[in-house]
């Protein structure tokens, strides 16, 4: 059994500006809450970082990419097929290989124009349950109205705040060179599950990996002020290059924070280990934290300050375990 859903929302933003953010597949963990990563593969297997889009003369392009997600607070990924018709600002798509308990999932984004700069956003998706199993399928379909909920917020936030969000948005990142290989400072890093022996700033830590590189991370850090937060990130691990995350628990000046370790290893043998953040700060609790004459320099400058020295508290013990292993 087919079952049919639409959801729709209003954006206070001009249709082409919509589309492009949607189109754009890597906005997608920043401007949508449940995606973790996505990447365009090409036609060999699924998790390449090959570019497999035809454009038609019609202006018509086709593409496929693997995504990786929260769905009912469980990490799933999955890879699909995306048609994008910019002239009508439609995008279709259709998973090649859906991700228990779905049997087959597809739909189609159309964002309409209403007149001046604003548009409405249609979200149409179809789906099917693993043997039709009725308790899967409304697993499926609360899945579905809550993650499409969260992704039509999400982007109409994300658009309409886009001018005001400037200033609260910091990427950056740490670098270390390590006379190692890049598998072993990648796997010090993989192994997270060790961090609470491995790393002084790791008060507790839970790893989970269900399925292989698709990583559920707990952990409760110690910040220099001795108080510990916890957070929770889901983790796409690309064996022995790039670990990228999302946190899904963040702490309570951030309102979304993303980020990747990447290993490249000259000919040399010598490997840069660089720690990627960006972040967008929670305006909200700046006070509460920070106290009542804080503001938003205030709250990126301590931000900054706290997870760069994590990581490169964290990139210099990975640098002392692959040297060791030289």
């Amino acid at each position: 059994m087919t079952r049919e859903v639409e959801h729709e929302i209003t954006i206070g933003a001009p249709a082409a500006e919509v589309y492009r953010l949607i189109a754009e597949v890597e906005n997608w963990p920043r401007i949508f809450p449940p995606t973790v990563h996505v990447d365009r593969v090409g036609d060999g297997p699924a998790g390449g970082p090959a570019d497999d889009a035809a454009g038609g003369a019609d202006g018509v392009t086709e593409e496929r990419i693997r995504i990786w997600a929260t769905a009912n607070g469980e990490a799933k990924n999955w890879t699909s097929r995306r048609t994008l018709d910019p002239r009508a600002r439609t995008i279709t798509f259709r998973q090649e290989v859906s991700a228990p308990p779905v049997a087959s999932m597809g739909g189609t984004w159309i964002i309409e124009p209403l007149g001046g700069d604003s548009c409405r956003v249609r979200l149409l998706h179809d789906y099917r349950a693993v043997g039709d199993d009725p308790e899967k399928l409304e697993w499926i379909d609360r899945a579905v109205d809550r993650n499409s909920r969260s992704e039509l917020a999400a982007l109409k936030r994300n658009v309409e705040l886009a001018t005001g969000a400037a200033e609260l948005t910091l990427s950056f990142q740490d670098s270390v060179e390590i006379n190692g290989s890049a598998k072993d400072a990648y796997d010090f890093v993989n192994e997270a599950g060790l961090w609470k022996e491995r790393l002084p700033h790791v008060a507790e830590v839970s790893l989970t990996e269900d399925s292989p590189g698709l990583q559920v991370l707990r952990m409760d850090t110690l910040a220099k002020d001795g108080s510990t937060h916890t957070t929770e990130s889901v983790r796409v691990c690309f064996p022995h290059h790039r670990i990228v995350y999302k946190q899904t628990t963040l702490p309570a000046l951030m309102a979304l924070h993303t980020g990747y370790w990447l290993f490249e290893e000259d000919a040399s043998g010598v490997t840069t280990a660089t720690s990627q953040h960006t972040v967008v700060l929670n305006t909200a609790n700046i006070a509460k934290v920070l106290g009542e004459d804080a503001g938003v320099l205030e709250a990126r400058d301590f931000v900054r300050s706290a997870l760069s020295t994590n990581s490169r508290a964290t990139l210099g013990y990975a640098k002392e375990y692959a040297e060791a292993r030289r």
